[in-house]
């Protein structure tokens, strides 16, 4: 599970810090145990944010109006009836905020639930409801980016940032926005943008959802590892054009980014070759990439990358 234990001698102000893998001792981060494959064991996007008082059992950080915060709950039964009130807290809990990135660690994603719906479409089912009860009409315009992948048996893991600023929430125009997806895909499809651009506490972010090999909002390249990294890699290419970060998502010390990536496999035994094309195709030197043994949230999708772009103001 997600550890949530503080550390003992808090400073004014602290990292944001979400540690990989088995070591559940330490306290000055979440633990979330996914399988590291390679890379980074612990991830820092957040600096210099001062925690604030737990609420409704999300453990928060705050600075200058941007709040990041994590949860882990033991999973119900209904996936999709814990999603919806959890989402409802969240939402009401960030109050004037917007949200602008949501990660979701989802138990035994692409298994049944009671009903004999997949746990994914459970979920995505009740994290919709929350936002067009909170949200209103509309509610698809605000929607952050997000990734959602299997998580650790028996806890549903959220950790999300929200901003005081208006965040510009973006689309990849070779995919059907997942807001919109038909039917095929679910009860209620998936709620989140390709990307997200804002400013907040000093930094400019620009958070790339998690991206697969899906054209429009079909799967491409079934049961073809090759096939799959290409197009991954293409629609990388184009939401990087779209948020005006040339061909490589701000690729260069000029631009002054700093980029941290996470890669997910379904398959432990794909990463020598995904690395491989993911090293010469995208990742450079100074780039903070973890590696991780994770389900997706389609079972045809072997691989899934996010991203996440911090520049100063």
């Amino acid at each position: 599970m997600l550890s949530v234990t503080p550390s003992l001698n808090r400073s004014p102000s602290t990292d944001f810090v979400v540690r990989f893998g088995s070591d559940m001792d330490a306290t000055d981060a979440f633990n979330v145990p996914l399988q590291v494959l390679g890379g980074a064991t612990a991830e820092t996007i957040f600096h210099g944010l001062r925690e604030v008082s737990p609420n409704d059992g999300w453990r928060l950080f705050e600075r200058d109006g941007l709040l990041v915060g994590a949860i882990d709950e033991v999973a119900e039964v209904d996936l999709g009836g814990q999603a919806h009130r959890l989402y409802r807290r969240l939402l009401a809990l960030i109050g004037g905020r917007r949200l602008a990135r949501v990660w979701n660690y989802v138990p035994r994603i692409n298994e049944p639930d009671a009903s004999g719906l997949e746990n994914y479409r459970a979920f995505c089912r009740g994290r919709s409801l929350a936002f067009e009860e909170r949200l209103g009409g509309g509610y698809e315009q605000h929607l952050p980016a997000a990734s959602a992948v299997g998580g650790v048996d028996g806890r549903l893991v959220v950790v999300f940032a929200a901003t005081p600023g208006e965040p510009e929430h973006i689309e990849n125009p070779e995919q059907v926005p997942a807001y919109a997806y038909p039917p095929e895909h679910g009860p209620r499809p998936p709620s989140f943008s390709r990307a997200t651009r804002v400013e907040a506490a000093g930094r400019r972010h620009v958070f790339i959802s998690g991206t697969a090999a899906i054209k429009g909002h079909a799967t491409v390249a079934v049961g073809d590892l090759e096939g799959q990294i290409a197009c991954t890699l293409d629609n990388l290419r184009i939401i990087s054009r779209v948020c005006d970060l040339g061909d490589r998502l701000g690729e260069g010390p000029a631009a002054g980014w700093q980029r941290h990536f996470k890669v997910y496999l379904r398959h432990a035994a794909d990463y020598d070759a995904v690395k491989k094309a993911f090293d010469q195709a995208l990742f450079r030197p100074t780039d903070h990439v973890t590696w991780l043994r994770s389900d997706i949230c389609r079972s045809a999708l072997l691989i899934e990358i996010e991203a996440t772009l911090t520049a100063d103001v």
